[in-house]
């Protein structure tokens, strides 16, 4: 619109779109599916987009006693992986009118007091990582409508879960390692009370012990680099014969584990064969790259909010893992013939 003009209302949306003004109301509120085509739908969002149509929030919560703020618990907000699930659940939260925030504030950075004393009044829901259960607990979050993610199903607070499918990026991961020859391994596990991580260690179990004359070696670390290699400097130093595979928990403990190799004179993947889960950048970065489980961290943080806009609105959630893929690079080869 030109400068100076008047700001555009919904009647100007409704006569631009040959539509009732409900239905306006319909659309922009993400209220439509069953009451008007997908055809009128998108018809009315091309007007609202043509026009520069910007529905006035503040008085629709009011009528609505809404905030449309979702609160996003996530264990730390400087890793790559959770910056991703951010992103993609704040795409989709501001294409239907909603504004997310985050807990834990970025390290080094500490919230205001009590910042959430009283969430039941500033949020409309939560969406969690179940590595943050203390803080979910904390600001008294499980009282609102919540989505958990990389949660137990079986056993989840949540009136949604959505995760990624774990178990069978592990169980890629174990049928790469076993296809190549691999029969000795060490799984550097991640020192975290986190049912994901359980899962990881389950299966990698499962998908070994079926295979006859294998071994599975477990040595934990929390999730940093210079404990993953301190970890790994101490397993691969004590007595036995040494393991020709090494499969971390997450990326962060790949390069850990990389550090401790080089100091012990073995080579990647000649003597030992390395992989990680996530895909982070880190994973190209490190010489040679790294092989590891690709997880579409901004996909987790879309249907997240999806879930939780469907719980809002008294939907079923999708259901359904949401599919990973092995990314063969070049830390796996087959063992050495010694």
């Amino acid at each position: 619109m030109a400068r100076g003009s008047t700001r555009p209302t919904s009647r100007d949306v409704a006569q631009a779109a040959g539509v009732s003004q409900a239905a306006v109301s319909l659309v922009l509120g993400d209220k439509w599916r069953g009451r008007v085509s997908q055809a009128t739908a998108e018809r009315v969002r091309q007007a609202a987009r043509d026009l520069g149509y910007r529905p006035n929030l503040a008085a629709r919560n009011l009528r609505l006693g809404r905030t449309r703020t979702v609160l996003l618990v996530v264990p730390v907000l400087t890793t790559e992986f959770f910056a991703g699930v951010y992103t993609g659940a704040a795409r989709v939260a501001a294409e239907h009118g909603f504004g997310v925030v985050l807990y834990p504030s970025p390290e080094g950075i500490g919230p205001a007091k009590n910042p959430f004393a009283s969430a039941r009044a500033a949020l409309d829901g939560v969406i969690a990582s179940s590595m943050a259960a203390d803080a979910l607990s904390a600001i008294r979050g499980d009282q609102l409508p919540l989505v958990m993610l990389d949660s137990d199903p079986e056993g989840s607070l949540g009136a949604a879960t959505v995760n990624l499918d774990i178990a069978d990026g592990v169980r890629q991961v174990a049928g790469h390692l076993l296809g190549l020859g691999h029969r000795r391994f060490l799984h550097l596990a991640a020192d975290v009370p986190s049912w994901t991580f359980e899962v990881r260690a389950r299966e990698l179990a499962a998908r070994v012990g079926a295979v006859p004359g294998t071994s599975v070696r477990t040595a934990r670390a929390p999730i940093s680099i210079e404990d993953a290699r301190a970890a790994t400097e101490t397993a691969l130093s004590g007595p036995g014969p040494r393991p020709t595979a090494l499969v971390c928990d997450d990326d962060k403990l790949a390069a850990g584990a990389y550090k401790a190799l080089r100091r012990l004179g073995l080579r990647v993947p000649d003597d030992i064969s390395v992989t990680g889960l996530d895909d982070l950048a880190l994973a190209t970065a490190i010489d040679p790259e790294l092989t590891t489980v690709r997880l579409d961290a901004e996909l987790f943080g879309e249907r997240g909010m999806h879930a939780l806009l469907a719980v809002l609105e008294g939907r079923t959630p999708d259901s359904g893992d949401i599919p990973v893929e092995l990314v063969v690079r070049g830390s796996t080869g087959p063992p050495s013939a010694s």
